[in-house]
C-alpha cells in the first residue's frame, strides 16, 4: 500500500464514504486536532510512570481512533445503501465517559485538594500532559464548531470534555508521583 495517493495535490482530501472537502474544512480541523492530541498522548505514554497509566492511556488512544473516524465520515453518509453503518468500529458510549470520570475519582484520592489554580509545569512529564490537555480542549473546541454546522454524535463532545479534564487530574498525579512541586498561581504586580 502507497502513503502518498496524489488525490490531495489540489487541497482537497476524502471524507470516510468518498465525499471530498477542502483541507482546510472544519471537520478536517476537527479530526486532524484529534490525531495530533493522540500523538501527544503516546508522548505522555512514552514517558516514566506505572503500569496502570500507561494501559488506560492507551486505551485512550485507542478510543481517539474511533472518535476520529467517526468525524471522518461524512454524516450524509454513515449508511451504506442496504442501511448497514459504513463504519464498522466500536462507538463512544456511556461507559467511555465512565471510565474516564471513575480515573479522575481514584486520582483525586490521593491528591491534596486544589486551593488554587495550578502553573502547567515543575517536569517533562507533567508539561506534555498539560500540552495534551491544551490539544484536548482545541480538539473540543473544533468539534463544537462543527457540530453547530453538522451534529455530530453528542458523546463525542461529551467524550473531549471529559478527557482534557482527565488529563489534567493526570497532571496533578503525575506531579505527585514525581514528587515535585505544583506552582500554585497568585496574581502578583510587577
Amino acid at each position: 500500500m502507497k502513503i502518498y495517493t496524489k488525490t490531495g495535490d489540489k487541497g482537497t482530501t476524502a471524507l470516510y464514504g468518498g465525499t471530498r472537502v477542502p483541507k482546510h474544512h472544519i471537520r478536517i480541523e476537527s479530526y486532524g486536532t484529534v490525531d495530533e492530541l493522540n500523538s501527544y498522548i503516546g508522548l505522555v505514554r512514552d514517558q516514566e510512570m506505572d503500569t496502570h497509566t500507561k494501559e488506560i492511556l492507551t486505551h485512550l488512544q485507542e478510543r481517539l481512533f474511533t472518535l476520529g473516524a467517526i468525524l471522518a465520515t461524512d454524516p450524509e453518509k454513515e449508511k451504506l445503501k442496504n442501511g448497514k453503518e459504513r463504519l464498522n468500529i466500536p462507538r463512544i458510549d456511556e461507559d467511555d465517559i465512565q471510565l474516564l470520570e471513575s480515573e479522575m475519582d481514584r486520582m483525586n484520592e490521593i491528591l491534596p485538594p486544589m486551593t488554587n489554580f495550578i502553573l502547567p509545569g515543575g517536569h517533562p512529564t507533567v508539561s506534555h500532559c498539560h500540552v495534551a490537555r491544551c490539544i484536548c480542549r482545541r480538539a473540543e473546541r473544533l468539534a463544537t464548531f462543527l457540530n453547530e454546522q453538522e451534529p455530530i454524535d453528542s458523546l463525542v463532545l461529551k467524550y473531549l470534555n471529559r478527557l482534557s479534564d482527565y488529563l489534567f487530574v493526570l497532571a496533578r498525579k503525575l506531579t505527585n508521583d514525581l514528587q515535585v512541586d505544583e506552582i500554585k498561581w497568585v496574581p502578583k504586580k510587577l
